[in-house]
Parts: structure tokens; C-alpha cells; sequence
């Protein structure tokens, strides 16, 4: 005789506590849901929409300097710790928590040009008169205990710099060593320094324009990069005594960012409005084209996880790039902000830092809809279908424009509008001598790519 028992497991249907949700049965066949489709996509569309209503990046404002923010320094330890200098001279030390100051440093009678940081996070170093200044380098908490435990001593140390070199050549950046310590600088010429010397390890010279940034790579970190003023990227390795290659672009760069996840690529922020990635290994062309400013870009950093970077310009917008796409996902601006100096993304991949030409230095969310704070397991839930469901639905066309849609200032309005009108004249005519020209004397056509590098040098 066959007895037929029910069986089903406790955890099935019981909760760990009494404020847990009760766990529902969901049977995921497709017959049964015909309506199931349009559910998602409704729900989809509502939650691109909230994105837009709930879009509020701009969280806070440091202010206290008297001249323009030209350069800014993340702590590679400290979070909350952020670094500043100004053209007046002055270094402040900013906690980011209370968004106050809590140290200032009268460091050169000129514009403080570079700033740079020793690998653990001891000294700091910055550029200007001519000389390099190595700074005590204190977090923002340390800083307060000096203070409330009045220990003098200590904290006069912070104002007074450990060690000066006076260099013979002009300087422009400065960039320190991930392992070592040593310093790279540009501005003449570009030299390699010992921390504790006065006279440079090594010159590095490839023509004899003025070389305006430099930087190492954090992943292969005896490789640096740096932009010439002649319109070059320079690839130096300092195990050697010569650069390795040298590749001219149409226009000039301003500041170079390393893939801190990708050994290889990099990100140039040039003067003709675009952003290129070229990988070391073949810089014949770029990997990617990143438009969408409509004046020189300026500065760029990438995110810790090195799938975006924020990039400043002179067109008074930040913009934030995926690594993958040619277009900016984000642009933030304010009525009162000017030409952006400096950008920085900081460690824990959630804030963007700018620093501008009216004094001040502006936090902002990377993710401008994001909920700040700690969140609860249905919200988290909510929150990961919702991006599923835009992630599903992204390609379709009400869902695209809107998550596409960004306003932006009137002077960024008209000018991207003439920038696309002189583009469609460029093709236009492209297009009219092609279609007079007979066949045997018409040149291939060129990728857009391979028309930014004018040639390279090895």
C-alpha cells in the first residue's frame, strides 16, 4: 500500500525574525505571466524617470582660498583628507567629513603649480619658484588630536618644510613614485630625483619644447608618461636613460591619467575638445575618442575601479566618461563655477572633487541619483532590479532619451551646436570633392582615429 506524505523544509517558510519579509512562491513560467513584458518595461521607463527627479550631485562647497584652486591631491591613504593649492602660494589641508580646514601653508611666493604624494603617505611634495618642497603630510583626525592634546612641538613640524631643492630648469608638475622615492619633474626638461638630493638622477630630452605634465604608472611603475607642448605624448622608462617613443597629435594636451586598473592605456585631455586612450603598446591611434566638451579639456582622473574618469574643462562643465564610450554619461555644473583647474575622483569610487578659477572646491556625487547613507536590504534589493530593468531596456527609444536628456548652460548650448554645424560642413565638403574626383585618384578614406596622431617617433 503506497502512502503519500507531504514534505517541505522549514527554512522554506519561516523567518529568522519577525521583521523579515515572508518569502513568496514564484512560479517563473512565461505562460502564466503573458502580461509580464509590459510590466518591466513600465517599470523601467518609472524608474529612469525617478533617476532624473531624484538627480541632485552637488553635495557641498570648501571654501577659504583667496586665488584660483589650480591643483588638488587626494590622500592614498585618508579618505576624509584632501590637499590644495592655490596661485597665491597656499597649501590648505581640508577634511572632507566637516568640509573645513584644518591646516594652511604659506609653501611658495608664486602659484603652487604640482602637488604630489609619497607612497605611504608620510611626505608630500609641491612645485613652485623653481623648487620642490617636501611637507610633513598629516590626516585630518591626527591633525585635531595634535591640537586638543597641545603638543606644540608636533604640530609647528607641519608648517615648516623638511627639505627644499632648487632646480636650474623652470618646473611644471611633479609626480612621485609608487615604490620609490623617487620624484619625476617636468618643465624644461624632464629629470628624475632622489628625495634626499639636490642634483638630478637622471635628464630625459626629446626635442626642446617646454614638457607641461607628468605622470607614473601605477601598474608598471618604472613606465611615466608626459605631454609636450609641442603637440607630443612622451613614454620614458627610467631604468633607461632615453624615452622610449613619442607620438604628435593634431593639438596640444594638457594632462595625462593612467588606467589604475588597465597597466597599458591611458587618457589625454587635449585641447581640441576631446579625450583620447591610447594603449603604450600601439600608439599609432587611439583606442577611443571621448567627445562631448566644447572647449579645451583640462584636467582628468580615473575612478579606483577604473571603468570611468571625470574630465574638467574650459567650457566651465565636468563631464564623467565610461572607459568603453565616445559619450559623457554625466555633465554637472553651476551657475557660479568657472573654468575647472583641477578634477579628482576619490578612493571609495562614491565623490568627485573639483577645484575651479572663482576660489572654491566643489563636492559632487558620482552617481547623481545615488542614495547616500547606509540602506536598508529592501532598498538594496529595489535598487539593484531597478538598474537591471534599465540595463534590459536601455536601447529602447523613450527609455534612452530620457536617461540620454541633460541640461546644460546656454554658452555650452550654442557653442555645441556650432561645433556640430563646422562638423557637418567638414563632411559635407568631404563627401562633394569624393563625388568629383575620379576614382583612380581618390585617397582612401582615413579613420577618424588615425587622423588625431599626426605621426610617431620611436
Amino acid at each position: 500500500m503506497k502512502v503519500k506524505v507531504i514534505n517541505r523544509s522549514a527554512n522554506e517558510f519561516t523567518r529568522e525574525t519577525n521583521q523579515d519579509i515572508h518569502r513568496i512562491k514564484r512560479n517563473y513560467d512565461p505562460n502564466l505571466h503573458p502580461f509580464e513584458f509590459a510590466r518591466e518595461y513600465k517599470r523601467a521607463l518609472n524608474a529612469v524617470k525617478l533617476d532624473k527627479i531624484f538627480a541632485k550631485p552637488f553635495i557641498g562647497c570648501l571654501s577659504g582660498h583667496q586665488e584660483s584652486v589650480n591643483c588638488l591631491l587626494k590622500h592614498p591613504t585618508s579618505l576624509p583628507t584632501l590637499i590644495s593649492g592655490s596661485c597665491d602660494g597656499k597649501i590648505k589641508l581640508w577634511n572632507l567629513i566637516n568640509k573645513k580646514c584644518f591646516l594652511t601653508l604659506d609653501a611658495h611666493q608664486t602659484l603652487v603649480k604640482s602637488i604630489c604624494c609619497s607612497n605611504q603617505g608620510e611626505y608630500f611634495f609641491s612645485i613652485g619658484d623653481n623648487t620642490i618642497k617636501q611637507w610633513k603630510l598629516v590626516k585630518a583626525n591626527q591633525f585635531e588630536n595634535l591640537i586638543e592634546n597641545d603638543v606644540e612641538e608636533d604640530e609647528d613640524s607641519y608648517f615648516v618644510p623638511v627639505n627644499t631643492i632648487v632646480s636650474k630648469h623652470l618646473l611644471t608638475q611633479a609626480d612621485h613614485h609608487l615604490n620609490k622615492p623617487l620624484i619625476m619633474t617636468c618643465g624644461e626638461k624632464c629629470e628624475l630625483w632622489e628625495e634626499n638630493r639636490s642634483i638630478p638622477l637622471t635628464t630625459f630630452e626629446w626635442g626642446s619644447d617646454t614638457i607641461c605634465n607628468v605622470k607614473f604608472n601605477p601598474v608598471e611603475t618604472d613606465i611615466c608618461v608626459s605631454a609636450v607642448g609641442d603637440r607630443g605624448i612622451v613614454l620614458y622608462d627610467i631604468r633607461k636613460s632615453q624615452p622610449l617613443k613619442k607620438v604628435i597629435l593634431k593639438m596640444r594636451t594638457n594632462s595625462i591619467c593612467w588606467n589604475p586598473m588597465e597597466g597599458f592605456v591611458f587618457t589625454a585631455a587635449n585641447e581640441d575638445h576631446d579625450l583620447h586612450t591610447f594603449d603604450m603598446r600601439n600608439m599609432t591611434k587611439p583606442l577611443i575618442i571621448h567627445k562631448d566638451h566644447v572647449s579645451a579639456v583640462i584636467d582628468v582622473d580615473y575612478s579606483p575601479t577604473g571603468k570611468e574618469f571625470v574630465s574638467g574643462g574650459y567650457d566651465k562643465t565636468l563631464r564623467i566618461f565610461s572607459v568603453d564610450n565616445s559619450r559623457s554619461r554625466e555633465v554637472y555644473h553651476t551657475k557660479r563655477m568657472q573654468r575647472l583647474n583641477s578634477v579628482v575622483w576619490t578612493l571609495d569610487n562614491k565623490y568627485v572633487i573639483s577645484g575651479s578659477n572663482e576660489f572654491d572646491i566643489r563636492i559632487w556625487k558620482s552617481n547623481a541619483s545615488e542614495k547616500l547613507g547606509k540602506l536598508s536590504r529592501r532598498e538594496e534589493m529595489n535598487f539593484r532590479y531597478q538598474n537591471k530593468l534599465k540595463d534590459k531596456f536601455s536601447e529602447f527609444p523613450e527609455v534612452k532619451r530620457i536617461a540620454l536628456h541633460r541640461h546644460v548652460p546656454r554658452h555650452v548650448y550654442v557653442q555645441r551646436k556650432e561645433k556640430q554645424a563646422i562638423i557637418a560642413s567638414m563632411n559635407r565638403k568631404e563627401r562633394n570633392i569624393r563625388a568629383h574626383t575620379k576614382p583612380e585618384k581618390l585617397k582612401p578614406i582615413e579613420e577618424e582615429r588615425k587622423k588625431s596622431v599626426i605621426k610617431e617617433e620611436i
